[in-house]
């Protein structure tokens, strides 16, 4: 093979492209002490802002649940404000919901705390505070702000010269047509308000860019393959803040990048990759065999402070006759036909979906995975990848959403393990299999590919899945 180098076209990320691409929401499913809890929190788009959280107690008995941010690190991570209430959710029993203030930019942390029968819990759920929009003013609030100003303005003005014409008057006395001194005296405190507004003006106009740099800006990903087939993987930053850096990377999951390559359009191929950092930003990895065509690039990474990452790109990759997969990489074909999605030596992955349930937008599920022999028997030989039962890839067929699941949810361990020790624990403690559910909420309507990774007899398996959602 020639040696070739690809060039490679950065993505335009969709709003809330932070952790993942298009797919804000957090998911999280964990213990609160006794209590096994699921956990949906919404972040604001603008910082500060509120997140709303819904937390649903997946056992019965639970009597309270209060939520408190705070910064994930740091010294006001030790000092939480006063819990508020969650209010029950109507027509659900075990439903909670309520809403919290999430004030500076950064990695943050919900504290779930449930009561109940069995004492009480406690359940940390990191959520990043990144701006990703400013709001415009409604153009009704402008026009009457601005007519207030106007107002304002010009009686302050006449206030003064009321009260300089009259001031000197004797009690009783009319007012003179023509009052010298009293123009005078408007004429300067219109100066005054006109450089008051100015300067109301500029200082706004400053606060708005300084809002405006502080916008997320997602990583882009940009790579080269070599003749041998060993890919070379950049991360670009368009420059977000100061507090983005790429020499403070989190193993997650035992690696410091995912590394997804799905072929697109037709979505046949995918890859989950391991790359090695050799230097700031930059990653090596030795292709397995890569069929040629285009590749959406998306690339999982997680900070020292807990802030979780995806940067895109897209590659044009030849032919690759590479090495075979082994340690934690997965993938190559993935065609989906229905339900079922064949697996070498008469096995197959099966998604435990009821047609009748229908799946909508922005509604938490839990997506239900089973391996099976030809007889239709659950596989007794499954093991753990990577830690957990399995993982999975919800992407939209417009490139507009792509989310890395696990079995707690959307949340990386990396970002787990710095808010919450304990419940790493718990998690390295969770059972394999026979099912592996993935707890997540399709956050628009279209058409989505759901690729799962699970692991057999030592070999990581993919399966794919279609699924519309309207």
């Amino acid at each position: 093979m020639s040696a070739v180098k690809v060039l490679v076209l950065s993505l335009a990320a969709a709003a809330g492209a932070f952790a993942h691409v298009g797919s804000p929401d957090v998911f999280f499913q964990g213990k609160a002490g006794p209590y096994p809890v699921l956990v949906s929190i919404r972040p604001p788009d603008v910082i500060p802002g509120i997140a709303h959280v819904q937390v649903r107690a997946l056992a019965a008995g639970v009597q309270k649940v209060e939520l408190a941010p705070t910064p994930m690190t740091g010294e006001a991570s030790k000092h939480p404000p006063v819990a508020d209430v969650a209010e029950r959710t109507p027509g659900d029993p075990n439903g909670f919901e309520g809403a919290v203030w999430l004030m500076g930019f950064g990695s943050w942390e919900v504290h779930v705390r449930v009561s109940g029968p069995a004492g009480a819990g406690e359940l940390a759920v990191p959520v990043p505070a990144i701006a990703t929009k400013a709001s415009a003013m409604q153009s009704g609030t402008g026009y009457f702000l601005f007519g207030m100003m106007l107002f304002l303005s010009v009686g302050l003005v006449a206030m003064v010269g009321a009260a300089v014409r009259e001031a000197r008057l004797e009690p009783g006395v009319a007012a003179p047509a023509w009052d010298r001194q009293a123009v005078l005296w408007m004429s300067f405190a219109a100066v005054v308000v006109t450089a008051l507004l100015w300067f109301g003006k500029n200082w706004w106009a400053d606060d708005a860019a300084t809002y405006a740099r502080r916008l997320y800006k997602p990583l882009g990903a940009s790579a080269s393959v070599d003749g041998a087939g060993h890919m070379e993987l950049r991360l670009t930053d368009p420059g977000w803040m100061a507090m983005r850096k790429l020499d403070d990377l989190a193993p997650d999951h035992g690696h410091l990048m995912h590394l997804f390559l799905i072929r697109w359009p037709a979505m046949d191929q995918v890859f989950h990759l391991h790359p090695d950092q050799m230097a700031t930003g930059y990653f090596g990895q030795d292709l397995p065999e890569v069929s040629a065509g285009q590749y959406r690039i998306y690339a999982d990474i997680v900070h020292e402070n807990g802030l979780a990452e995806t940067a895109v790109g897209e590659v044009a990759l030849p032919d690759v006759s590479g090495k075979p997969l082994s340690g934690d990489d997965a993938g190559g074909a993935a065609i989906p036909t229905g339900n079922s999605f064949a697996l070498p030596d008469g096995y197959r992955m099966v998604w435990r979906h009821d047609p009748a349930d229908k799946v909508t937008s922005k509604k938490l599920l839990l997506f239900r995975f089973a391996i099976e022999d030809a007889e239709g028997r659950p596989a007794g030989d499954l093991e753990p990848y990577m830690g957990m039962g399995g993982h999975a890839e919800f992407v939209k067929c417009d490139g507009s959403v792509f989310a890395h699941v696990h079995p707690t949810g959307s949340v990386p361990m990396a970002s787990v393990n710095v808010a919450s020790p304990e419940a790493m624990m718990a998690m390295h403690q969770m059972e394999v299999g026979p099912e592996v559910s993935f707890p997540y909420g399709i956050p628009t309507p279209g058409d989505y590919r759901i690729f799962v990774q699970m692991k057999r007899a030592g070999k990581v398996l993919t399966g794919a899945f279609d699924l519309t959602v309207k």
